[in-house]
């Protein structure tokens, strides 16, 4: 009996696991092949496998490189500097202020987050297009407007996200402030330790792993952004603002070229990959 003990205990397991493989596996497993054909949606009866063509086309695709390194600009400005830096900045400034003042900053922050993307992308589109709140208040101020959208769409896009997801990171590093021991911080000021002497000395070293993980979670997040930047540009003007996902979007579904879009999002799914290894290793480190 004790032999067939192992066995029945993972007997409730099962239909977990063939639910994983059926629905997450599966589709995985498949498009991983899709990724090595041809695959169109119209004009081809039969699919055949084209082995590594895809990717080498891919590497040879000026719009698709266009697309990583807006990706990558996209992802450390609104990511890596925006969403990172002023969630910490809106944490450390709630934590002293007054309970009004955090009800409402909290509130205005977390109804941006809980926003629908597609709600969020056209208010945003709204601020910056040529007749848009952005340009009139540069009118009454008397400066000259321009058409954000289309001067500066990628900076555009990144503000946009920046606007939405702040509230993430405001949320995990007020957890994160609030678990410091109010006596580190207090002799440190007894000792003479300004504030960004705290800041650099005290705090960002104990929250180091919040900062980790809310810099995984964000980068991950950003790589996968869409309905945000469709509804605001739809990638232009003339790919200025197409990251990877509208690129990968363009090339399977208006171009028909499904094995080809599949394997950019492989390479996609290969720099979220890469960058959740390089958190991975410095979460390990312990404080």
């Amino acid at each position: 009996m004790r032999r067939g003990q192992p066995a029945v205990r993972t007997l409730p397991l099962v239909p977990a696991l063939v639910v994983l493989l059926l629905f997450l596996a599966g589709p995985i497993a498949y498009c991983v092949w899709i990724a090595f054909t041809d695959l169109q949606l119209t004009g081809q009866a039969h699919s055949s496998f084209t082995g590594l063509a895809n990717f080498r086309r891919a590497f040879r695709d000026e719009a698709f490189l266009n697309a990583v390194w807006l990706t990558l600009v996209f992802t450390v400005l609104s990511s890596l500097v925006g969403q990172n830096t002023l969630g910490l900045a809106l944490a450390a400034l709630m934590k002293r202020a007054s309970k009004p003042v955090r009800t409402l900053t909290g509130g205005v922050v977390i109804t941006a987050w809980v926003l629908p993307e597609v709600v969020a992308g056209f208010l945003l589109y709204a601020f910056f297009r040529r007749e848009g709140t952005l340009n009139a208040v540069l009118d009454w101020l008397g400066l000259p407007r321009q058409n954000w959208l289309f001067t500066l769409p990628i900076l555009a896009v990144s503000f946009a996200n920046v606007w939405r997801g702040t509230a993430f990171s405001m949320l995990v590093y007020s957890a994160a402030l609030d678990e410091i021991p109010a006596e580190i911080t207090e002799a440190a000021e007894v000792d003479g330790a300004g504030g960004w002497r705290r800041l650099w000395h005290i705090t960002l070293p104990m929250i180091r792993r919040s900062i980790g993980t809310n810099l995984m979670l964000n980068t991950l997040q950003t790589l996968s952004v869409f309905g945000l930047i469709w509804v605001m540009t739809r990638g232009g003007p003339g790919g200025r603002s197409q990251t990877l996902p509208l690129f990968m979007y363009e090339q399977a579904f208006q171009n028909s070229m499904i094995g080809y879009g599949t394997a950019v999002a492989l390479l996609l799914l290969l720099v979220g990959s890469l960058f959740s290894v390089v958190y991975l290793r410095l979460l390990r480190t312990e404080v």
